[in-house]
């Protein structure tokens, strides 16, 4: 007990003065704040080092500002403490701060609440017996942890994914003014190649140099997700097929992946490269897009293509066409959370399809050289009139056929998606 007292005493600075946190706007937060009012728990999921503990931070900070009792409120990381009950941490602290969990209201926090053994049915048991007194709000860097106990969980929880920051959530972080854009097009330009180095992490915002990059990459979320995480999740003992893998992908973003052919590649069965990629989504190292169709069965019998969350460092920094190519399609890819592509047996292409209210937007992603063929055939099959051409620098519009292209710089539609894609659905 006094190990928990001391870890409860070290992660709460707020019940011995005033708490200060240095935080750059998220998105996201709003919708969770939305949430808070409802009583069932809140779960933030995502990748290691995207800023889950950051914002739980900000709930704190924010509960204190409206004059929440500061010492009703207590955080908690599981992530080098794993042997514990969730019970016996709150009844220390209730011995500590002489509190009464069943009189009055609670702000608790339970960071990397998945390293803890059998914790859904711990959870599930704080929250029936302490409902209506407790907001509990928990976080995870895997999606199995959800996905594992919303049987446990069922009605009590609401799950929030946090990705990597979005382009303008960088600019916010930057501290960058940019509207209008028309007046900064050459500035947003740089903006979003210093966007890219960041690879969307915010410790990473502002930092150019190519070895701590790499570094970082490596030590503080390849190495921890696989070696700690999905070690931890999976009892993995040998890491060398999950290895080759992740950096096959790495390497060459985007790859359509037949699960056959790579099996026969690293030497391991078919049901084994499954179930490791499996393990990369679920971790969120990998992310996997589908090849529309109408059709869902279709949908998941086609060839999939698989992206990395984090591309190699290497691939970055190279000034070649194919790689700044792969690196710009990597980014949209990921900005956008694409889930489908398409690809006919002739090998007419769409790096992306979205469906919004029933109507689908096709978008292929151009580095340089601009055509619109794959695109032209898409809308023709599927009856689409608008469609996108998302490039580096280029803006204007192609009229083909009855058919009306848009072509838009990365930057602007990263900025105005929300704008651009009503005019073209509702035109």
């Amino acid at each position: 007990m006094t190990l928990i007292r001391e870890i409860l005493i070290e992660s709460n600075p707020w019940w011995r003065g005033k708490f200060v946190l240095d935080y750059k706007d998220r998105e996201i937060y709003r919708e969770i704040l939305d949430y808070l009012k409802y009583p069932q728990i809140i779960a933030l999921t995502g990748l290691r080092r995207v800023g889950k503990t950051t914002l739980m931070l900000k709930v704190v900070e924010d509960f204190i500002s409206k004059g929440f009792d500061p010492s009703n409120i207590f955080y908690f990381s599981f992530d080098e403490l794993r042997d514990v009950r969730i019970m016996d941490i709150l009844h220390e602290y209730e011995l500590l701060l002489r509190k009464n969990l069943k009189k009055g209201k609670y702000l608790v926090l339970f960071d990397e609440i998945q390293k803890l053994s059998n914790w859904g049915d711990q959870l599930k048991r704080v929250y029936d017996t302490y409902k209506g007194y407790l907001n509990i709000i928990i976080s995870g860097s895997e999606s199995l942890f959800i996905k594992t106990s919303r049987d446990t969980l069922a009605g009590r929880m609401f799950e929030f994914r946090i990705d990597t920051l979005s382009f303008k959530e960088f600019l916010g972080f930057k501290s960058v003014d940019v509207e209008p854009l028309e007046l900064h097009e050459r500035e947003l330009s740089g903006l979003l190649e210093e966007f890219t180095l960041s690879l969307g992490f915010p410790e990473l915002v502002g930092i150019s140099d190519r070895r701590m990059i790499k570094k970082y990459v490596q030590e503080s979320i390849i190495e921890r997700v696989i070696y700690k995480d999905i070690a931890q999740l999976f009892r993995l003992k040998d890491f060398s097929i999950l290895e080759s893998i992740l950096n096959i992908l790495m390497v060459q973003p985007g790859q359509i992946i037949e699960l056959s052919s790579l099996a026969n590649e690293l030497n391991v069965s078919r049901q084994s490269i499954s179930q490791y990629i499996t393990y990369l989504e679920l971790s969120f190292l990998v992310k996997k897009i589908y090849n529309f169709s109408r059709n869902r069965r279709k949908v998941e019998r086609k060839l999939k293509k698989y992206y990395p969350t984090v591309p190699s460092v290497n691939l970055i920094f190279r000034d070649d066409p194919l790689s700044r190519s792969m690196i710009f399609e990597w980014l949209i890819i990921m900005q956008l959370h694409s889930d489908f592509f398409w690809r006919d047996p002739y090998k007419n292409e769409v790096d992306i399809v979205l469906t919004i209210d029933d109507k689908l937007i096709p978008i292929e992603v151009k580095y340089s050289r601009i055509t619109f063929d794959g695109l032209l055939k898409f809308m023709k099959r599927f009856d689409v009139k608008h469609g996108f051409v998302i490039s580096k620098n280029t803006e204007r519009v192609e009229k083909i056929n009855n058919k009306v292209i848009y072509i838009v710089p990365a930057y602007k539609f990263l900025l105005k998606r929300e704008e651009l894609l009503h005019m073209a659905l509702y035109r």
